[in-house]
């Protein structure tokens, strides 16, 4: 999947593949925190924006008792309903970004799609009901491209209109094509820390705001629960995002991953990180419990380091709602990290590409990217590599192709964006590269890097 983009913030013209390990790095106010939240605003947003057209078989569906989709036809189309739902979306990202129509009057948005992606092996059935009725099903078999919508009620007795019919049917179209071309998301934005010491104020506002508002609308009309969204849209989506999953982790903590049920070592790498783990009573309550003799303590958010409220929404995620094929977007993973833990996480990343969870990062840690190549360097089938890799720890499994992985530097670029006449220089992301011996050329830390030897080897040795 590769994201085009024109006029988004500072970015004039931009566009990235979406890898197993998706890096953006570079300096300050570069655009790597537009393309990360209009990509997961995409991701979470698609289903609303994507239309499929099945009018004429609504009522096929009710006067015959059955109908076959051929899902070929709408594969055939389906750039053609991506290009036309990246249009709708753009038109939303006022909405993804909480900021003013008018700096995304130029912006366009764009997502190309393989459609050699999609797979049509994996069966499909459901059934629709009401309450003590089942009125129809849908299914589709493995070896089949049709989906069959077959009516098991009476006509008279579907009390269902024809929009609500077409919403099932087009919804279930879009799963089984769509859902696997794009990959579920959970973010983890950069202002997470503070979300994770004000959570259980912000449950307190929030259902406080509730009351108050609730008894003002009794008396003015006032719908409480749209004026409430209405002030979410004072922040950006992935924000929102982060506050909401923190206000419910007690539900989610209830949950299992499939790294919980298949692979708990990988929470124990995770946890070997934080020092400890996370924990939620019946109560709600959220604490941290480092690793500390028989009887550790239990601290709370704001007793806790910065480290480890910065990983919260990545170990409850991890730990809860991790399933393969999803999209784990960590906004500046570096935050509040120890080198040593930079390097770890960089390894945790790897293991989760390996299990078949994609990875979306930006970062300015030359810790993450260093030790990245040492990941892609160690993953050759070489005898001093393999007495390396066991002299420093490293497992299998954290080891990573060079293949699976793209980098982008965000930096100015002399070049002709759509409808300039000639070239500028401007912010763009550039594709970096990466060679399977040596690793990742990341040349906006090598600069600098070496910038800063330079100026310490003439100190030490420069005197006349």
């Amino acid at each position: 999947m590769k994201i085009k983009i024109q006029n988004l913030g500072v970015l004039k013209q931009a566009e990235f593949t979406l890898a197993d390990l998706t890096i953006i790095c570079g300096g300050n106010n570069t655009g790597k925190t537009y393309a990360t939240y209009a990509l997961f605003g995409f991701l979470s947003t698609w289903q609303r924006m994507l239309s499929i057209d099945i009018d004429d078989k609504i009522q096929q569906l009710l006067t015959e008792g059955v109908i076959r989709i051929e899902i070929q036809e709408y594969i055939k189309q389906t750039q053609k309903i991506v290009a036309k739902g990246c249009q709708e979306y753009t038109k939303q990202l006022p909405n993804i970004f909480a900021a003013e129509p008018e700096q995304f009057k130029k912006t366009k948005f764009d997502v190309i799609v393989d459609i050699n992606d999609i797979n049509l092996n994996k069966k499909f059935e459901q059934k629709i009901s009401l309450p003590g009725a089942e009125l129809f099903s849908l299914t589709k078999n493995d070896d089949s491209t049709e989906l069959v919508l077959t009516l098991l009620a009476e006509q008279k007795e579907v009390k269902i209109s024809t929009d609500t019919l077409q919403f099932i049917i087009t919804e279930t179209l879009k799963e089984v094509i769509f859902s696997q071309l794009f990959p579920k998301p959970f973010i983890a934005s950069a202002e997470r820390t503070g979300a994770a010491i004000f959570r259980k104020e912000l449950n307190f506002a929030r259902n406080r705001l509730f009351e108050e508002i609730g008894q003002v609308g009794y008396k003015y009309k006032i719908n409480p629960r749209k004026l409430l969204f209405q002030a979410y849209q004072d922040y950006p989506l992935p924000v929102e995002q982060n506050v909401e999953f923190k206000r419910k982790l007690e539900k989610i903590s209830k949950q299992r991953s499939f790294l919980y049920n298949n692979h708990p070592e990988v929470l124990n790498d995770f946890a070997d990180i934080i020092g400890g783990e996370y924990t939620v009573t019946p109560s709600d309550q959220l604490y941290y419990v480092p690793k500390q003799g028989k009887r550790p303590p239990k601290l709370s958010m704001l007793e806790s380091s910065s480290a480890v409220r910065s990983l919260l929404d990545i170990g409850f995620y991890l730990k809860h709602e991790a399933q393969p094929g999803d999209l784990l977007m960590v906004d500046e993973p570096e935050l509040n990290l120890h080198p040593e833990n930079q390097r770890r996480v960089a390894r945790l990343f790897a293991r989760l590409i390996n299990l078949g969870i994609k990875v979306f990062i930006t970062t300015h840690s030359d810790y993450i990217i260093k030790e990245l190549n040492t990941l892609i360097m160690l993953n050759h089938d070489k005898p001093h590599l393999k007495r390396i890799a066991e002299e420093e720890g490293y497992q299998k499994e954290e080891l990573i192709s060079a293949e699976k992985i793209k980098v982008y530097i965000a930096e100015e670029k002399l070049m002709q964006p759509k409808g300039y006449k000639r070239k500028i220089k401007c912010p763009t992301l550039t594709l970096a590269n990466i060679d399977p011996e040596m690793g990742i050329e990341a040349r906006s830390f090598d600069t600098t890097i070496e910038q800063m030897n330079r100026i310490q080897e003439a100190i030490a040795w420069g005197e006349d």
